[in-house]
């Protein structure tokens, strides 16, 4: 089983910092291999041709962005920016706990990884 997860937010995708499921603005499940890489590289395509701005890691996730579309975070004191991720992933047991199951706490946020 293989998912092409899309997010918002502000944390790349590599992170899976707590609470990044908070991020996911779509998730879909594919039986192949196959069928979840044609989705990832239309998605990508679609994303690749708004935003002028992208990165790759580990080859399957990709965040982008518009260096203009930040928000202002209170607790941060400080703007940040707003990724639009893209990953293919292959569900099973070594997934990120996160992947599996919803966590209740809060999410770290990235002001308070600098610390």
């Amino acid at each position: 089983m293989y998912r092409v997860i899309k997010m918002y937010g502000d944390c790349e995708p590599w992170w899976f910092l707590d609470g990044w499921e908070e991020d996911i603005v779509k998730d879909r499940e594919y039986a192949s291999y196959r069928d979840a890489l044609v989705a990832y590289q239309k998605e990508w395509v679609s994303l690749s041709e708004i935003f002028p701005e992208k990165k790759s890691k580990t080859g399957m996730m990709t965040a982008f962005w518009n260096p203009e579309e930040q928000e202002w975070c209170e607790e941060c004191d400080e703007y940040l920016q707003q990724y639009h991720a893209l990953l293919l992933l292959e569900v099973n047991e070594n997934m990120p706990k996160g992947l599996q199951v919803k966590r209740e706490k809060s999410r770290t946020r990235p002001c308070r990884i600098k610390n």
